[in-house]
């Protein structure tokens, strides 16, 4: 995702005037073209994270369009007081890449590591967050960021699903109809999902864009007041807005994703899955489970 989302901005530098990428030592050599046709509009500010989204606000308050990338925890935790302060008390806007996402790169250690970044972003007003589950879906989002006047959050990630979603702006797509409950999939927890509930009866849902979360098409899809929610982060932080948009009937809602566990033996990507239960037959079993609860 990084690589097709680098390459896309620089084509879309040569074309809007407005934009410029701001980056913290991370991922420069993905823009030294871009840097060379346009150096006034390439900025590395070395790692200075707070300096980054302070002079990002500084430049959309001139009307430029800041697309501001590093890791997560680099971009979300340690300024977190910039983005609060500098862009959205400010009324500013900026688009935010993150890499890394909950623990893609887990040799790096739990520095680099960020699964509460969805809920850290849930404390600042209007932040619309994109969680695509495929490199087509990440840069098919990158013309709606860059036109749009508010903070927008992209979270890139090394997982993939094996083949993109054609999805309509800010909807879940619904993939399967079933009657036993839903399961709403987020970005690359597609795959595992689908696996997970090849043999059960119920419905699947796909969302790339979890801010705002698209309540119509939960209630429209709706067959059994049982949702379970699978993110490929903290676990529970879109379970209150699901159940906000079953408010009005007996409902019961599943939040999984990254636990609260503080693991130090850090091991590969796939088996911090594990770790979580965020592999196809943990999810199967997690799901099962709460579909089927014990009377």
């Amino acid at each position: 995702m990084r690589q097709r989302v680098a390459e896309e901005l620089g084509r879309m530098l040569d074309h809007d005037d407005r934009l410029v990428v701001m980056l913290a030592a991370i991922s420069t050599a993905l823009f030294e073209a871009a840097r060379a046709r346009h150096p006034q509009r390439v900025v590395n500010v070395g790692i200075r994270e707070q300096s980054l989204i302070g002079v990002a606000a500084g430049l959309a308050h001139v009307g430029l369009r800041p697309v501001v990338h590093t890791f997560a925890p680099f971009l979300l935790e340690r300024p977190f007081e910039q983005l609060k302060m500098d862009l959205c008390h400010q009324g500013l806007g900026a688009v935010l890449v993150s890499i890394g996402a909950s623990y893609d790169f887990p040799e790096y250690g739990t520095s680099h590591f960020c699964p509460e970044d969805v809920a850290l972003l849930d404390a600042l007003p209007g932040v619309e967050v994109h969680v695509p589950g495929h490199p087509d879906e990440a840069v098919g989002l990158l013309p709606g960021l860059a036109a749009a006047t508010g903070v927008g959050y992209l979270r890139l990630s090394e997982a993939s699903n094996a083949t993109a979603v054609t999805m309509s702006a800010g909807r879940l797509r619904v993939l399967r109809q079933g009657s036993q409950g839903s399961v709403i999939a987020v970005g690359p927890m597609l795959d595992p999902v689908l696996k997970a509930v090849s043999d059960l009866d119920v419905t699947v849902m796909y969302a790339i864009t979890v801010r705002p979360l698209d309540e119509a098409t939960i209630l429209e899809s709706l067959a059994e007041p049982a949702v379970a929610v699978v993110e490929p982060y903290l676990a529970g932080t879109s379970a209150g807005l699901v159940s906000h948009a079953l408010a009005h009937l007996p409902h019961r809602v599943l939040g999984v994703g990254v636990g609260r566990r503080d693991l130090h033996r850090y091991g590969g990507r796939l088996e911090h899955d594990l770790a979580h239960g965020l592999d196809p037959a943990s999810l199967r079993s997690t799901i099962s489970r709460f579909l089927r609860p014990s009377r």
